[in-house]
Order: C-alpha cells, then sequence, then structure tokens
C-alpha cells in the first residue's frame, strides 16, 4: 500500500534520490556515497512488529529528512507504519506550514517502489486524462493522451485523442471511476466514444485491453521541422528514467543521446522540449538531458546545487552537480530552448528549466507547472536477507540553480499560456495542437511582442494516470554524492 500526502491543487505529478540505506551506527564522518542510519536495536529473527519497522523509520528519518528538526521528539510508535511515516512529516499547510512537506511518501513493498521510479509499472499502457463530462453532471471520460510504445493499447490500436466513457460494460461516474480504473484485473473491456458537441455516438467500440508488467521508454516521439531557416529538433520526453534495470542502466540516456546527435548532425538551430506530461525522475537523467542542450557550458559550469538539512551539510556541506562534457550538446546553435509545459510538468522537469536559465533563454509554452524545488531518496533495509520490505521516499534535499534560484514552489509561469482541447492533435502537429503551434509563432515571429493574452481554460482535470507514477510529481537522486564535488 502507498501512503500519500494530500495535495492542496488538484492531483498532479517528479525528482528523487534513488539510494538505499543500511542498517548500521551512525556515523558523521562516513561517505555519503554509502548513506546510513542509526537503529534502535531490532530484532533479526522472530517475528516482524510495526513498532521494529516504526523504529526503523524514526531513525532514518532523523538523519536525512529536510525538516528533521520538525520530527516530532517523542512520537508514538504504536501505529501502523503507514500512520506512523505521516505522523512525523512536517506536512504541508496553507496556512499553518506554507514551507512544509508536499512529496515525502512510503509504500509497503519498496520492490513496487523502485520498480515504479523505473517507469515499471502494469499497465494497458494507455496514458489518460479524466473529466468531469458534460460539465455540471457526475459522468466521467477518460482523453488518452499517450499510449506506450509495443504496449496493449498500441496493438489494440488506441491512439493519441481517443475518448472512453465505460469499463466492462459499466459507464464511468464519480462515484466508480477510481474503482474501476485503478484495479489488478488481468483485462478490461475499454468503451470508447466520439464526442460531438455535448453528446457521444450512438455506436460506441469496445476494446479488450490487457494489463502486463511494462517498462515505459520516456523517449516518445522526436522529428526535425524545417520552416523557412528554421530547423526545429523536437522531442517529446515524459519521464527522467535512465533505463528499465535501475539507475546503472543508461538505456534511455542513450535513446536521449542518439537523438542529440541527429539534430545536431541535421544542423538544428531551435529546440521544443515537449514536457508536458513529464513527472519527473531522477536527477542523472536530467543532468545528462540539460547537458545537451545548454549553450556555453562545461565540466566545470554548475547545473544545481542542493542543500541538505542542518545535520548532513555541517558533515558534507551542500553538492554542486556539474554539467557532463557531451559531444552531442547542440547549445553552440542554440540561443534559446521552448519548454512546453502543463500542470503536471514537475520536479525533473523543472530542475532543467531553472538550471538552464543562468545559460541561455528558456521559454514556457503551456500551463503553470506543478512546482516542485525539492528531492528524495530511496530508503530500504539492506540486510541480507531484508527483514522490512517497507520502502520510503522522503524529501531530503532543496535544489538551486547556479544562480542560488530555487523560488518556483508556486510552479514557472509560462511566457505564453496554452491549454489542450477535449479533441487531441497528435505529437509533432504544428497547425493542430495548440502548445507546439504557439512555440512554432515564437519561434517563427508570428506572434511578435513577447507575451500574449492568456486563453481562457474551459476543461478541467479531475486526475490523471500520471498523477500516480512514481509517487506523483517527485525528483529523485540515483546515489548520494562523494562529499563536496
Amino acid at each position: 500500500m502507498t501512503f500519500k500526502p494530500m495535495r492542496w491543487r488538484p492531483a498532479l505529478l517528479s525528482v528523487a534520490l534513488g539510494a538505499t540505506l543500511l542498517s548500521a551506527c551512525k556515523d558523521p564522518q562516513v561517505d555519503p556515497t554509502t548513506p546510513t542510519t542509526t537503529t534502535t536495536p531490532t530484532s533479526t529473527t522472530g517475528a516482524l512488529t510495526d513498532r521494529e519497522v516504526n523504529n526503523w523509520v524514526l531513525d532514518s528519518m532523523r538523519i536525512y529528512y529536510y525538516w528533521n528538526n520538525r520530527i516530532p521528539a517523542t512520537p508514538n510508535l504504536n501505529q501502523a507504519p503507514g500512520d506512523f511515516f505521516q505522523s512525523i512529516l512536517y506536512s504541508w499547510d496553507r496556512t499553518l506550514r506554507p514551507d512544509g512537506d508536499r512529496f515525502s511518501w512510503i509504500q509497503q513493498s519498496v520492490d513496487e517502489l523502485k520498480n515504479s521510479l523505473q517507469g515499471i509499472e502494469k499497465t494497458t499502457g494507455m496514458e489518460f486524462r479524466l473529466y468531469r463530462w458534460p460539465s455540471g453532471t457526475n459522468n466521467v471520460i477518460g482523453q488518452v493522451i499517450f499510449v506506450q510504445l509495443n504496449s496493449p493499447a498500441a496493438r489494440a490500436g488506441v491512439k493519441r485523442g481517443d475518448i472512453f466513457s465505460g469499463i466492462n460494460g459499466q459507464a464511468l461516474t464519480i462515484s466508480n471511476y477510481q474503482t474501476l480504473l485503478y484495479t489488478d484485473a488481468a483485462s478490461q473491456a475499454f468503451t470508447f466514444v466520439t464526442i460531438t458537441g455535448n453528446t457521444t455516438t450512438a455506436n460506441p467500440q469496445t476494446r479488450m485491453l490487457d494489463r502486463v508488467q511494462l517498462a515505459a521508454d520516456p523517449v516518445h516521439k522526436d522529428s526535425i521541422l524545417t520552416i523557412g531557416t528554421r530547423k526545429i529538433g523536437y522531442l517529446v520526453y515524459n519521464q527522467f528514467v535512465t533505463g528499465p534495470n535501475g539507475p546503472s542502466d543508461a538505456t534511455y540516456d542513450n535513446k536521449v543521446d542518439n537523438v542529440f546527435a541527429k539534430f545536431k548532425a541535421q544542423g538544428v538551430n531551435e529546440l521544443v522540449l515537449d514536457l508536458r506530461y513529464n513527472p519527473g525522475g531522477y536527477t542523472s537523467s536530467a543532468r545528462n538531458l540539460a547537458s545537451l542542450i545548454g549553450k556555453g557550458i562545461n565540466t566545470n559550469e554548475v547545473f544545481y546545487r542542493q542543500e541538505y538539512n542542518a545535520e548532513l551539510t555541517r558533515a558534507f556541506g551542500s553538492t554542486q552537480v556539474r554539467f557532463l562534457n557531451k559531444p552531442q550538446n547542440i547549445g553552440a546553435n542554440l540561443t534559446r530552448v521552448f519548454v512546453l509545459t502543463s500542470d503536471r510538468t514537475a520536479s525533473a522537469s523543472e530542475l532543467i528549466i531553472n538550471g538552464l536559465k543562468p545559460f541561455m533563454t528558456v521559454q514556457v509554452v503551456g500551463d503553470t507547472t506543478y512546482g516542485k524545488n525539492v528531492a528524495s531518496i530511496t530508503i530500504e533495509d539492506q540486510r541480507k536477507p531484508r527483514r522490512i520490505n517497507w520502502g520510503m521516499q522522503p524529501i531530503i534535499a532543496k535544489s538551486y540553480n547556479k544562480l542560488g534560484q530555487s523560488d518556483y514552489t508556486a510552479g514557472f509561469v509560462p511566457d505564453q499560456v496554452a491549454f489542450e482541447p477535449l479533441v487531441l492533435a497528435q505529437f509533432g502537429d504544428i497547425n493542430n495542437d495548440p502548445l507546439l503551434r504557439a512555440a512554432i509563432a515564437r519561434i517563427t515571429g508570428s506572434n511578435p511582442g513577447g507575451r500574449v493574452a492568456s486563453p481562457v481554460q474551459t476543461l478541467f482535470s479531475i486526475g490523471s494516470s500520471i498523477d500516480r507514477k512514481a509517487g506523483g510529481s517527485n525528483m529523485f537522486i540515483d546515489k548520494l554524492p562523494s562529499r563536496l564535488q
């Protein structure tokens, strides 16, 4: 079971530290590449108790949690672990704790947690956004925003822009959509409809979709658009994931490298980075991507800096993460980069925006981003055999760019506002996709004069499949850095 904090805005979308913690004694001189926890003596045999799990949680949080000075001095250890974890958080409150924690979570299976951070989940491969429709009713529809490559949904012919209104013969409503959609069923029959005005087709289609364990490829689409003298590289990138087999697997990072090698070989001189559905992910993948884009960067330039709690900062200082040397970098041909965003653009995606701002113009097109400038780490029991199967993902760091800027907890406000309609165009459609069309207009100068009047948002989502990915809008660091870089 996953325990997540309440959100203060409609469910949106992540960066986290994917290091692991050993059960050991506290030593402020220990190298943080092998993080440890203090432990209240625990059993190695016999039945595992909630109190033993809670002691492990408390010891770990007192060392690594960003707000460790706000943990209660004598918390109640006689609770279920999920409830105990929530009870010791410095939880966000609009009035009482506006600087509080919106993102830490705990999960009963650390293996499932780590899979989710790698983009591995049981799914049909159909990513969707949900709306109450028609407005004013209790009916719910699902809008397919994209389909994972080589998934059951792709094989069944489902495509971006399709609309579904029912599952297994039941119409989706406010009261049943969560039960029907979020299930462990091996397969489901989805009812697909076409919307005209405020009505649906009289002859809906039913498609049976299997639910399988799927490693989602985040590099969804890339192309080069030539308009006059402009060669525009376009990349749809849906999650910051290194590869399907953990942080040491660079399969997806290498795929991004290959895309930029192609961009460079073909003389791309403008870039549109489509992160509208990207909830975040590993900071190492963000570093890799930023190193392919940044102008005038080198391995001495800081991409971002991380600040920890007072104890860790005294022991190890803050961490400066510098750009990589990437031969595929196209920064020399760029003066700016356009980032397409939505309210589900979060975390590592925002790290890209913030980290590149000191080096080049970053123009944001779309909706205000989520607003997450903090990062978390995976904490697990590494004893062999493992005794505690729980996994935690607590916030342990706050991120700043080279100029010391970290002022985007309310999200990045777009330079040009653009929203998606109910009927979606395909990725790369420069005429019918409002976000891409707006970016192209700014590139070609057909919308001179900077910021344009904000259009009206007529659709308000009640949820999305993306909200459930990787803990919902988290930024993950795949390992703790060695002392100071």
